[in-house]
Parts: C-alpha cells; structure tokens; sequence
C-alpha cells in the first residue's frame, strides 16, 4: 500500500519527509529509482532510500545543520517524486 508523504517527527514541525511507495514487480521499482536518480543529479538534491523488490522507502531531509526544518526544496522535490509516480506503472 502507497503512503503519502508524512511529516517527521511532528506535523506542525518537520524535520524530515517519509514515503513507502509500492511497485507490482521488480522492474517497475527499478524504472522508478532509474527515474528517481535522474531528477537528483538534476536538482542536486538526494534523498535517503531503502528499496526491496517491490517497494522503496524515501526520506526527504532538510539541508544543512541538523534538526532544521522542511522547507520548500524538500516540498518542491516531494512534488517532483509525485510527478515521477504518475509516469510509472504501480499496483
């Protein structure tokens, strides 16, 4: 099951951005983080992933010192994620 982006620690001051996302197979995961790779090179901006078969896990981290908050880079590349997703084959 896809998840929206959900604001850690705390809604009203997030620090970081989580998604799971889902796929229906292999190839589909991997088209996405082939796509996904593509648009950080372009907006120098690198989220964490963790990636099984049929799934991959996104954080979106504020830049610069620790504990600073989301801002609009990170809501702007959530956004582009998004774009991403509508482009690709998913379950």
């Amino acid at each position: 099951m896809d998840q929206p982006w959900t604001p850690r620690p705390k809604p009203d001051k997030p620090e970081w951005l989580e998604r799971r996302i889902e796929f229906p197979d292999y190839s589909s995961t991997r088209d996405f983080l082939e796509r996904l790779n593509a648009l950080s090179e372009e907006t120098q901006q690198f989220p964490d992933i963790s990636f099984g078969r049929t799934y991959v896990n996104l954080t979106l981290r504020a830049g610069g010192e620790a504990k600073q908050l989301v801002g609009e880079a990170e809501q702007a590349m959530a956004v582009r994620i998004e774009g991403l997703l509508n482009d690709s084959p998913q379950a």
